[in-house]
């Protein structure tokens, strides 16, 4: 356990070192040597991590789906709104996050599949649209994937001229500006009165999961200590 444990921190290492190098570099400009001094580890670490440097950028590019994921809302319009402005503010927050937009939109990146992640969030607002829709909470004209598509589009435009702009700094303001011309244009009138779209929303969100996350980690100790208490009294 001990050992794995080790190998699971040392993964996080290199990966949070490679992606302050592509962050800062970009793909092709990046170099092993360099990502090998940030992250502090031997190369045979690295490399039985991340044999290629195209493994530890897809490497970065996919931590962004080991986030922590919002729980269902009944209101599945809702619930696309708070994926954007939590991702919003985790590109704000976290270097991961930013390295693996930078990444997944570096045309300089030869060889780097980065259509993966513009598929994913496609798939996942297309998911919600479809499930807004049988609730009836779309208008009649709205095609779930294409709105999707557009969404996804829009907001990898409006990330990447807030990072060239203001360092992400205006991003929540960016995206609740992008939502408020867009929601109109396939949200039913009541469901759009009722939603909650504020530059606020993301950090909100992000502080709600921590603190689930902190509740869920005090439960697994307590359990912990009871089976611990239990079988000290059988013994």
């Amino acid at each position: 356990m001990a050992t794995q444990d080790r190998a699971i921190r040392t993964r996080r290492t290199i990966l949070t070192a490679a992606a302050k190098i592509f962050e800062e570099r970009g793909y092709q400009a990046a170099t092993i040597s360099e990502i090998l001094t940030t992250a502090g580890v031997t190369k045979g670490a690295l490399y039985f991590h991340f044999p290629t440097k195209e493994d530890l950028a897809e490497g970065v590019i996919r931590e962004q789906d080991h986030q922590p994921a919002l729980p269902d809302h009944p209101c599945k319009v809702q619930q696309l709104v708070d994926t954007m402005h939590l991702h919003a503010h985790r590109l704000q927050t976290d270097p991961l996050v930013r390295a693996g937009v930078r990444l997944s939109l570096d045309q300089q990146a030869q060889g780097l599949d980065r259509s993966a992640p513009f598929h994913r969030w496609s798939q996942v607002g297309t998911q919600l649209l479809q499930k807004a829709a049988t609730q009836n909470e779309l208008l009649p004209h709205v095609n779930p994937a294409q709105s999707a598509h557009t969404l996804v589009g829009a907001f990898a435009g409006i990330q990447a001229m807030s990072q060239a702009i203001t360092n992400y700094q205006d991003l929540p303001t960016q995206v609740t500006t992008l939502l408020q011309h867009t929601l109109p244009s396939i949200t039913t009138p009541p469901v759009l009165a009722t939603l909650s779209n504020t530059p606020q929303r993301g950090a909100q969100l992000h502080h709600q999961l921590a603190a689930a996350q902190i509740a869920g980690t005090d439960a697994d100790t307590d359990a912990a200590a009871d089976s611990t208490r239990q079988a000290a009294a059988f013994s």
